[in-house]
């Protein structure tokens, strides 16, 4: 195998995420495509779990250390400040990444012009003018690549070769293999895209599976190994269908980081929804429960403890949604890390 055969096979990885990450399917299902609220309520209820579990098993129970001492008030009197505390913390976080969509008219018009130009890139590209909706905008990038790559594969394969047989052979076998990477993967990505509502975690599901990075090293590879055998038409619908490729990579960076700040906006909301029932049950526990209070045993666990334990998962609520947020934006964050012909991953 040359060196070029060695370079072009590190630039070949799987399509979809799930066969990049090489991971198991339900715990990508739970890091990304899980309802985050669904995900907070099971953290929740584990919480509970455990701590009943394990107040359970130690003797003496919690009923009697209540009664020779206070630990409700020492539990609780720190949850409610640490839920006062945290929930500052995230909305305040929430607002200085807001912020940066603050600033002078200058620098707006500046945004302005500049996604005015991508999208005269695109209209260009596709012939038609540039979809407003997000699914529609990845969608008709994808077209367009498909349509270049479908373009050059009937160029190159109608086309009577001049020269060397085998180097002609050799680049069809090329153009075959690059033209159904792209095609077949957009094709795939652009039924995921349909109906897909930006707000849900569908749109930027959906084009994480296109991995545009491997394909355009694929075909720089493919423009450099046949150099020669390439007409100049060929050599334009070559760098068309890179150039659809790369305006893919911006799209979808634009496109995930709208959904970052749509996720965060989500969850300060939530965070300050579960904080105020939080706090409550957190000052009543405070306030009511002693080792009289719920007196008798279910199932041999004291009710106390049930009592309690339920009350310290409701006040962690705030926290649960805060973690179930995280490890959807830090698992999307790290998929995506680079934009680009850059793989940071083993590759096939």
């Amino acid at each position: 195998m040359t060196d070029a055969d060695d370079a072009d096979s590190d630039a070949t990885t799987a399509d979809t995420m799930r066969e990049r990450a090489g991971e198991n399917r339900a715990k990508l299902w739970l890091l990304l495509r899980a309802n985050r609220l669904s995900v907070a309520g099971v953290l929740t209820v584990a919480v509970f779990l455990a701590f009943v579990a394990v107040a359970a098993a130690f003797s003496p129970s919690l009923a009697e250390k209540v009664g020779a001492s206070d630990p409700i008030e020492t539990l609780f009197a720190s949850m409610i400040t640490a839920v006062v505390t945290g929930a500052t913390l995230v909305v305040t976080i929430g607002q200085l990444v807001l912020t940066q969509e603050n600033g002078p008219l200058g620098e707006q018009q500046e945004r302005m012009d500049g996604t005015l130009a991508v999208r005269d890139d695109i209209a260009a590209l596709t012939g038609a003018p540039t979809p407003t909706d997000p699914a529609m905008f990845l969608d008709a990038i994808l077209g367009a690549a498909s349509e270049r790559a479908r373009d050059l594969r009937e160029s190159v394969s109608d086309r009577e070769g001049t020269g060397d047989g085998a180097e002609r052979d050799a680049l069809r076998d090329d153009i075959d293999d690059l033209v159904t990477g792209v095609a077949e993967n957009a094709d795939d990505v652009r039924g995921q895209l349909e109906g897909a509502q930006f707000g849900s975690f569908d749109v930027v599901f959906a084009a994480l599976n296109f991995d545009y990075g491997p394909k355009i090293g694929r075909a720089e590879r493919v423009a450099a190994d046949h150099d020669g055998a390439l007409t100049d038409d060929e050599r334009d619908l070559l760098a068309e269908l890179t150039e659809s490729l790369s305006l893919f990579g911006p799209a979808r960076e634009h496109v995930k980081t709208l959904y970052f700040q749509w996720a965060l906006i989500d969850l300060s909301r939530l965070i300050l929804y579960a904080a105020v029932p939080a706090l409550v049950v957190a000052g009543l526990t405070l306030a009511v429960v002693d080792a009289g209070t719920f007196p008798g045993r279910t199932l041999g666990v004291d009710h106390v403890t049930l009592v309690v334990g339920g009350a310290f998962a409701v006040t962690l609520l705030p926290f649960s949604l805060f973690v179930s947020y995280l490890l959807r934006v830090l698992t999307l964050a790290k998929r995506t890390l680079a934009i680009g012909p850059l793989v940071l991953r083993d590759s096939d």
